[in-house]
């Protein structure tokens, strides 16, 4: 099935409302704790690329207390949102919420203990320069995860995947999952990304059935 693209950022205050609405909180939860479990015990700086309504940094923060988040984000309105989350969890002093384009990263040069990134390359166009990104801003030594969905192989199995999430998502949604599929990456777009900037010691993976993940253990030795 071809990629068919949808809009690079979700920026009116209905689709952010509608987006932090979806009930993640299984998803949100186990991509915290597997971002944990690739990390370090020790005081480091991450950054959270694509954070959408922040929920994910606060989830991290509250589990690691020692840990500075910057969590990055091209939408103003998801960004509003996710600073309620972290005025409501009382975490200002350890997430920083910056209006930043991850393909164009205002960070320095090997910056980042850990980067994580969920649900973000699917609104990207082109994701090279994303990926490239990621690369400069890392430690070699750095944790990483990368976690999008994955393209279906057909329009059945599309279906299905809808289907799947059941009447709990009203039809928008249902049409932003449908539309979310439809422009996500295959498994072996993804390997050729990764390739290419020469990203490595990653692991790149199929996670679900509707997931691939890049994963990279921390290694302050290095």
């Amino acid at each position: 099935m071809e990629r068919v693209l949808e809009p690079e950022v979700m920026d009116t205050w209905e689709e952010a409302i509608d987006y932090d609405a979806m009930d993640f909180t299984g998803v949100n939860t186990a991509f915290a704790e597997e971002a944990i479990a690739l990390g370090t015990t020790e005081p480091c700086l991450v950054l959270d690329a694509g954070t959408g309504p922040g929920r994910i940094p606060v989830l991290i923060a509250q589990m690691r207390p020692q840990w500075q988040l910057i969590a990055i984000d091209l939408a103003q309105n998801m960004l509003k949102i996710a600073t309620q989350h972290v005025q409501q969890a009382g975490l200002q002093s350890q997430i920083s919420l910056e209006l930043v384009d991850a393909k164009q990263l205002p960070y320095a040069d090997e910056m980042f203990d850990l980067v994580i990134s969920n649900s973000l390359v699917h609104h990207l166009p082109d994701p090279l320069p994303f990926f490239q990104e990621i690369k400069r801003v890392s430690k070699p030594s750095s944790g990483l995860l990368i976690r999008d969905l994955l393209r279906p192989a057909d329009e059945e199995t599309m279906n299905a995947l809808v289907s799947s999430i059941g009447h709990d998502y009203d039809p928008l949604q249902q049409k932003l999952f449908r539309d979310s599929l439809h422009a996500a990456l295959t498994l072996d777009e993804v390997n050729q990304l990764v390739a290419s900037v020469g990203l490595a010691g990653v692991k790149v993976y199929q996670s679900s059935d509707r997931h691939w993940t890049i994963a990279r253990h921390c290694n302050l030795s290095v």
